[in-house]
C-alpha cells in the first residue's frame, strides 16, 4: 500500500500496520490515545501519554538526534517525523536503511486537523473522536470582542520569540491574538524586550524554556500569562484541551499560571 505524506513522498506500507516509531511528541500523543498497541518506540521527549513506558515503548533519543540503529532494530512499519521537528538528513539514513518515514507538515489549526486524520488513517486507524471533537470546538470558538497583540518568548539568554509561519502562531490567530513578531522573516528571530513592536500581552509557555513567575515576566512591562507549551505547540489531543483552557488563560490581565 502507497500513502502520501504532507510532502507529497509517496511512502509504501504494509496492508496493516503494526509497528509505529513516533519521532515527534504530538504524533506519539496522537497514536498512543488512539492505539497504544501501535507504538513501539518514541523520543525521549514524548511525554504524553504518561504510560508509554508502562506499555514497552523504546525511546530513541531525541527529535534531532534519534538513535538510528535503535530504530532500525524496532522493525517499524512506519516511522512517524515532522518536517520542522526533524532533521531531513537523519530521516534519509532511515529510508536508507529500508524504513518507511512518514512526514507531516503543519503550520496551522486546519492543517493539524486535516494532517493528523492522514496519519493515522496511514496507520490504519479510524478518525478518533478525540479529533472530531478538537474539529468542533475549535470550530466553535468566538472572537473576542477586544483583539490583542502578544510576543511569545520561547527561550531567554538570548532571547527568542515565536516568529512567521508557525503552528503557535496559527492557535493564537484562531483565538483572536495577533502575534507582534508574526511579520518577522524567521520563524523564530531573536529579539530585545526593550525593542519590540507595541504589544499588551506576554504569553509564555513552559517549554521548550520553562518560563515562571519569576523567570520571565519580570523582563516586560506588559501583562505576561503563564502557559502549558503543550497546549500551545502541540497538535495532537491536546488540541482539544488547548480550545477550553488557552482562551481564559490568555485573557488574563495579570501574571497567572495554568
Amino acid at each position: 500500500m502507497n500513502v502520501v505524506d504532507d510532502e507529497g513522498r509517496r511512502v509504501p506500507l504494509p496492508a496493516t500496520v503494526r509497528r509505529v516509531v513516533s519521532l515527534v511528541p504530538s504524533l506519539t500523543e496522537a497514536v498512543g490515545v488512539t492505539e497504544p498497541g501501535l507504538l513501539v518506540g518514541a523520543t525521549d521527549w514524548c511525554t504524553h501519554p504518561d504510560d508509554l513506558d508502562d506499555h514497552g515503548v523504546t525511546r530513541v533519543r531525541g527529535t534531532k538526534n534519534p538513535d538510528i540503529d535503535t530504530i532500525v532494530a524496532l522493525a517499524p512499519d512506519v516511522v512517524l517525523a515532522n518536517a520542522e521537528e526533524n532533521k531531513p538528513a537523519e530521516l534519509e539514513k532511515l529510508r536508507a536503511a529500508g524504513l518507511a518515514v512518514y512526514v507531516t507538515d503543519i503550520r496551522t489549526v486546519d492543517g493539524a486537523l486535516r494532517s493528523l486524520e492522514r496519519v493515522l488513517a496511514a496507520c490504519g486507524l479510524d478518525r478518533p473522536a478525540w479529533l472530531d471533537g478538537a474539529r468542533a470546538a475549535w470550530d466553535s470558538l468566538l472572537l473576542p470582542d477586544h483583539p490583542r497583540r502578544a510576543v511569545v518568548p520561547i527561550w531567554r539568554r538570548p532571547w527568542m520569540a515565536v516568529g512567521s509561519d508557525t503552528f503557535t502562531g496559527s492557535v493564537l490567530a484562531r483565538l483572536g491574538i495577533e502575534n507582534v513578531l508574526g511579520d518577522s522573516p524567521e520563524r523564530y528571530p531573536r529579539f530585545d524586550p526593550a525593542d519590540l513592536p507595541a504589544h499588551d500581552l506576554v504569553v509564555l509557555p513552559d517549554e521548550p524554556y520553562r518560563f515562571t513567575a519569576d523567570d520571565g515576566p519580570e523582563a516586560f512591562d506588559a501583562p505576561s500569562a503563564l502557559v502549558s507549551g503543550r497546549l500551545l505547540t502541540w497538535y495532537g489531543p491536546s488540541l482539544l484541551e488547548a480550545a477550553h483552557v488557552l482562551p481564559e488563560a490568555l485573557a488574563a490581565d495579570e501574571t497567572a499560571a495554568t
